[in-house]
């Protein structure tokens, strides 16, 4: 969930960000500001749906007038072992366990990722809307966010190290070409939503994370 590499554009598959388009495009309406949590998704872990339910708490008690908007990074990166799963699907992802969790008042949209960190938070700003709440609990974004005259809210999470989104992958990997579909909830379920595995089981998710293997990939 470390957006750092949102920034650099550090998580593709080697390439460059010059190359890549602008997926989305910036919404021609600009959204109204709200309570925003920014990650990469790869996939929806558990880790991710602590900081959503405690920035969604957050917002109920501060700011029950606002969405709770969650942005989905690198939406633009190209399929490999660190992106294995299209923005879509990580919106799907998202939602699916939003639906189980009863939370109706999140907007999930989607940031491309630039090579310009300095000029991250007015990029992003297009897409997440200006001026609102960061929930956070990486001090970096924290940071980069209050610089740009955001409210920040910054939040610790338990377990932090279980929930980096490499080793989740990494569990996923290994369970790719298992056919056994208890045998997967069993093994993911403790770092992936339960019914985030599910859906991944019924659209065959996880198959195609035994033909992307990579060498050393970051935290994401």
């Amino acid at each position: 969930m470390e957006i750092r590499q949102t920034f650099y554009g550090r998580t593709g598959g080697g390439e460059s960000l010059t190359e890549l388009p602008l997926i989305p495009v910036p919404p021609a309406r600009e959204k109204e500001p709200g309570v925003v949590v920014l990650g990469r998704f790869q996939p929806f872990h558990c880790g991710h749906a602590l900081m959503v339910e405690a920035a969604e708490n957050w917002r109920r008690q501060n700011l029950p007038s606002s969405k709770l908007i969650i942005a989905i990074g690198s939406s633009n990166r190209h399929q490999s072992m660190t992106n294995p799963w299209s923005w879509e699907e990580r919106a799907e992802m998202i939602q699916i366990w939003l639906n189980s969790v009863g939370i109706d008042s999140a907007v999930i949209i989607a940031i491309p990722d630039i090579d310009d960190p300095s000029n991250w938070v007015e990029h992003a700003s297009q897409y997440h809307g200006k001026a609102g709440v960061f929930f956070t609990s990486d001090v970096d974004s924290a940071n980069l966010y209050e610089t740009a005259g955001w409210q920040v809210e910054l939040t610790t999470l338990e377990a932090r190290e279980q929930y980096e989104g490499w080793r989740v992958r990494g569990t996923a990997m290994m369970m790719s070409t298992v056919t056994d579909p208890d045998a997967i909830l069993m093994v993911l379920s403790p770092s992936i939503p339960i019914p985030v595995v599910r859906h991944l089981i019924e659209i065959d998710g996880l198959r195609r994370l035994a033909f992307l293997g990579e060498g050393g990939e970051p935290v994401g």
